[in-house]
């Protein structure tokens, strides 16, 4: 059974299960621990899809938008000043207010940014919500195709049947009735089997085979976040550093309730990690086993990202109390 164990001392005090797949061309499996078919939310796992229209429809280019600003369209942002400066720029960019983001309002998740903003007297707004990027790519995708804006995350509305189309193309799944469910932010949120959503995950590491203007639109976002993996995430995030040590070779996606989605552009592998129970502390010791088992990073790199396989638990007083790691696959 894949697992990862959090110990206190030397004893086991949770354990927590993992559901996963990666395949490879030609849909070959190359791991599974059988739970393929499967349902789950890919959560904001699934957010370069879900920008692939900014960049399809031209908004992107149209309005300026720049590199770091497309990354932010797929990430989940800390709140960083870096962060807040572009995504407020991008308002500038495209002469709106925030007052049109739906995606609500949260204390960045970077805890010195949210300790600032406290300090500082001010507020969070709606644009350190972590999806604050992903509204912004629909906002402008929208605007540049003369949609309504007032209502851009309702299941009808255009940009949201393209993402539909975008996601059933990937995947080869057909999304159900009883697939379909409102995300954090407020924008649908659809699940898939495992299977399904690590083909979408092959395609991207195999975007060159696609159809020209998909491929195209891949091609981007990955140049993208691969030159600003940062704006993915932030300070100390996983997947930022991950896509950082691995220079672009992995492409990988955190999502809430214990989500990563993966790309290998070497060995043009696409896969997923589901935590059964949903903790996010479970992703990273289970993503680098996983990776270092299919032969997707390198023992300098794992080397490089073991701060996280074993994971150390320190108290509040700062003393190391246990560990987070993955022991069996």
């Amino acid at each position: 059974m894949f697992i990862v164990e959090v110990r206190r001392g030397n004893l086991i005090e949770s354990i927590h299960g993992i559901k996963s797949i990666v395949l490879g061309p030609k849909n070959k499996i190359i791991y599974s621990n059988g739970y393929d078919n499967d349902y789950i939310f890919p959560r904001s796992a699934i957010k370069i899809l879900q920008a692939v229209p900014l960049i399809q429809s031209g908004a992107f280019a149209y309005f300026n938008i720049n590199e770091k600003q497309i990354a932010l369209a797929a990430s989940s942002h800390s709140g960083e000043n870096n962060h807040i400066y572009y995504l407020k720029n991008w308002l500038k960019k495209i002469n709106i207010g925030e007052k049109y983001l739906k995606c609500g309002i949260h204390n960045p998740l970077n805890i010195m940014s949210s300790n600032k903003l406290l300090l500082s007297g001010k507020k969070p707004t709606s644009i350190y919500n972590n999806c604050s990027g992903k509204h912004l790519s629909m906002i402008t995708t929208s605007i540049f195709n003369t949609y309504n804006v007032k209502n851009y995350t309702n299941l009808n509305h255009p940009i949201q049947k393209n993402i539909v189309s975008i996601l059933e193309n990937f995947t080869e799944h057909r999304i159900l009735k009883k697939s379909i469910g409102t995300d954090g932010c407020s924008v649908p949120q659809y699940a898939f089997p495992l299977h399904s959503l690590a083909l979408a995950m092959e395609k991207i590491s195999n975007f060159d085979k696609l159809q020209f203007d998909i491929s195209f639109c891949i091609n981007k976002l990955l140049y993208c976040i691969f030159k600003n993996p940062f704006y993915i995430g932030g300070t100390g995030r996983f997947d930022s550093e991950l896509m950082k040590i691995t220079k672009g070779r992995i492409f990988c996606k955190v999502g809430a309730e214990g989500i990563i989605m993966f790309a290998d552009l070497k060995n043009r592998y696409g896969g997923i990690i589901k935590v059964i129970d949903g903790n996010l502390r479970a992703v990273p010791s289970a993503t680098i086993k996983l990776l270092k088992k299919i032969g997707s990073i390198s023992k300098l790199e794992e080397n490089k990202l073991k701060k996280w396989n074993p994971e150390i638990i320190y108290n509040h007083a700062k003393i190391k109390v246990g560990k987070i790691s993955c022991s069996n696959l």
